[in-house]
C-alpha cells in the first residue's frame, strides 16, 4: 500500500488551536482533540447558536458528543494528505501543521497497527486512523457481530470508517463509554468463571438439572384436563423454559440473545422456591397453548392434506373465478406431517427444499391461511390492463404517508386496489381485490358503502367523501 513502515511511524500533531481563544473550526470539521483533562479524543465541531462562540459540541457518534466546555484545544484532521510522505520510503516522522519550537504545543501518536497483522481495536475504543488514501480520520471501534471486521463510527446515524479502508489505527485515550464496554467484558469474564462449576438448590432443583424431566412431570398434571397433551405442544409456547447457570447457580430461565455480541443473555424464573412450584407453573404456562393444540379440532377434516387444499380452492374460486390449479403450483406447497411426534400442518415455497411448520389451532384457521396464499397468488396471476389513480392531498395514516392509491382493471375484466404509504425511513404496499358483491350495487354510491367495507378510509386514507366526487373513478368502474 505504502512505503512506510507503520510499526515506526510516529505521527506529530503541532500548532493546536485553543478553544480559550474562541478559536473553533469550521462547521462539522473533524478534528484531534486534547480536553482539559489532558486525555486525546475526536470528533466533528457543531456550534450552537450563531456559532461566533466558542460553546457548542463535538460530535463522535450517535448520542456521542463532547461539549466544548471539555476542550482544551483542537487540531484539524480533516485537512491533511499524507500520500506523498506514506509513499516516500524510510519516512518514520511526519508533522501536521507547523512545527512549533516550544515542546508542549506538539502532541505524537505512535504504536500504530493494522488489520492486514489481524490486529483490531478493542470494542468501543477510540482510534485515531491513517486511511488508504493518505487522509486522516478517527472513530469508536465496533466489530461486525457474525463477520470478519468491522467499523470505526465516527458521526451520526452509524456514519462510520469500514475497516477495509482503513490502513493504520492507534488507540486514543479511553473514555466512560469505553469504560463500560470494559467493564461488560470483564463481568462476561467473571461470570465465565463463575460458571464453570455452578451449584444446584437442592430444594429447587429436587429432580435433577434436566428440564425434560420437569416438563414431563408438568405433561402429567396437563393430561388430566388436557388427555391430547404432549411437551411438543407445550414447547409451542415460547420462549421455552431452560435450566441455566446464572452467578454460578442453576436456574429456571428463559435465554435469548444479547443482539450485539450474541452472548446468552438468562432471565431466571423468580416466582417461587421449590420444583414443585415450578412445575405448577410450567402447567400454567403452556396450558392455553396445550387447550388450543386439540388434534381433533385441528384436524377435523382427517390427514388428507388434499381435502383442505381442495376445500380453500373452492372457496377462493368464487370470487376469484380466473383461478385455476395451474397457478398454484408456482407457490406455497403443503403437506401434513409428523414433527416431533405431532402432526402438524407444514408448508415450503416451490424453490425451498425444507417444510416449516405452519402453527395453527384450527382447520378452519389453517384453511384461512392458505385461502389468503391463494388469494394472492390469484391476483399476481391475473395482469392489470388499465389504472386509474385518484388525487388527494397529504393524508397522514397513523403515522405513515399515504403514498399511492391506484385502481386496476384487470385482464379477466376485475378490479383490485393497491395502496402505498410509509414514513421517512419505512413502507410498504398491499393490494385489495375487489369483490363482485360491490359491483353488484345498483349505484356508485352503494357500491362505495360496499368497497370501504374492504379498504376502510379510516386505514387506507381515502373515505367515501375523498372518492364520491371522482367523476373519472366512477367512470373507470363502470358506473
Amino acid at each position: 500500500m505504502f512505503n512506510v513502515d507503520y510499526k515506526s511511524l510516529r505521527l506529530s500533531f503541532n500548532d493546536f488551536h485553543d478553544v480559550s481563544d474562541k478559536d473553533m473550526p469550521e462547521y462539522g470539521e473533524y478534528c484531534l482533540l486534547e480536553l482539559k483533562t489532558g486525555d486525546y479524543t475526536a470528533g466533528g465541531w457543531h456550534p450552537s447558536g450563531n456559532g461566533r462562540t466558542a460553546a457548542g459540541y463535538f460530535l463522535r457518534g450517535t448520542a456521542d458528543t463532547v461539549d466544548s466546555a471539555e476542550v482544551a484545544r483542537w487540531h484539524s484532521l480533516d485537512r491533511y494528505d499524507l500520500t506523498d510522505s506514506l509513499e516516500t520510503e524510510g519516512v518514520n516522522w511526519i508533522n501536521i501543521g507547523r512545527e512549533e519550537e516550544e515542546g508542549d504545543r506538539n502532541v505524537q501518536f505512535e504504536d500504530f497497527k493494522s488489520f492486514a497483522d489481524r490486529k483490531r481495536p478493542k470494542e468501543e475504543q477510540f482510534c485515531l486512523l491513517i486511511m488508504k488514501d493518505g487522509s486522516l480520520a478517527a472513530g469508536r471501534w465496533n466489530k461486525w457481530r457474525r463477520e470478519a471486521g468491522g467499523a470505526f463510527i465516527y458521526s451520526s446515524a452509524l456514519a462510520s470508517h469500514s475497516s477495509d479502508d482503513v490502513w493504520a489505527w492507534t488507540p486514543l485515550d479511553s473514555d466512560e463509554i469505553f469504560e463500560r464496554e470494559q467493564e461488560r467484558e470483564n463481568e462476561k469474564k467473571r461470570e465465565k468463571k463463575l460458571n464453570k462449576n455452578p451449584s444446584a438448590d437442592p430444594a429447587l432443583f429436587r429432580y435433577g438439572t434436566d428440564i425434560d424431566t420437569y416438563y414431563e412431570k408438568a405433561l402429567s398434571k396437563l393430561r388430566e384436563k388436557y388427555y391430547w397433551a404432549t411437551v411438543t405442544m407445550m414447547k409451542k409456547k415460547t420462549p421455552v423454559w431452560q435450566i441455566a447457570p446464572l452467578h454460578g447457580k442453576y436456574v429456571f430461565g428463559q435465554i435469548s440473545k444479547n443482539y450485539f455480541d450474541d452472548s446468552d443473555i438468562v432471565t431466571p424464573w423468580t416466582e417461587g422456591n421449590t420444583a414443585d412450584e415450578f412445575i405448577d407453573f410450567l402447567c400454567s404456562y403452556a396450558a392455553d397453548t396445550v387447550e388450543h393444540s386439540n388434534p381433533e379440532e385441528k384436524f377435523r377434516l382427517g390427514t388428507d392434506i388434499d381435502v383442505y387444499l381442495e376445500t380453500a380452492f373452492n372457496n377462493v374460486k368464487k370470487d376469484y373465478r380466473w383461478l385455476d390449479k395451474k397457478m398454484l403450483e408456482k407457490t406455497w406447497q403443503y403437506d401434513i406431517q409428523r414433527i416431533d411426534g405431532d402432526l402438524e400442518f407444514v408448508r415450503r415455497f416451490r424453490d425451498e427444499d425444507e417444510y416449516s411448520v405452519y402453527d395453527v389451532q384450527s382447520a378452519e384457521q389453517f384453511i384461512e391461511w392458505v385461502e389468503q396464499d391463494y388469494q394472492s397468488t390469484a391476483l399476481r396471476e391475473n395482469k392489470a390492463v388499465n389504472s386509474y389513480e385518484p388525487r388527494f392531498g397529504h393524508v397522514d395514516l397513523h403515522g405513515w404517508n399515504l403514498e399511492r392509491y391506484v385502481f386496476y382493471k384487470m385482464e379477466s375484466g376485475d378490479y383490485k386496489v393497491s395502496v402505498t404509504a410509509g414514513d421517512r425511513t419505512t413502507g410498504g404496499s398491499r393490494d385489495f381485490f375487489i369483490t363482485p358483491h360491490c359491483f353488484e350495487a345498483k349505484t356508485y354510491e352503494e357500491f362505495l358503502d360496499r368497497y370501504l367495507e374492504i379498504v376502510p378510509g379510516h386505514s387506507f386514507g381515502l373515505g367515501k367523501k375523498d372518492l364520491l366526487p371522482d367523476k373519472e373513478l366512477k367512470k373507470f368502474l363502470g358506473y
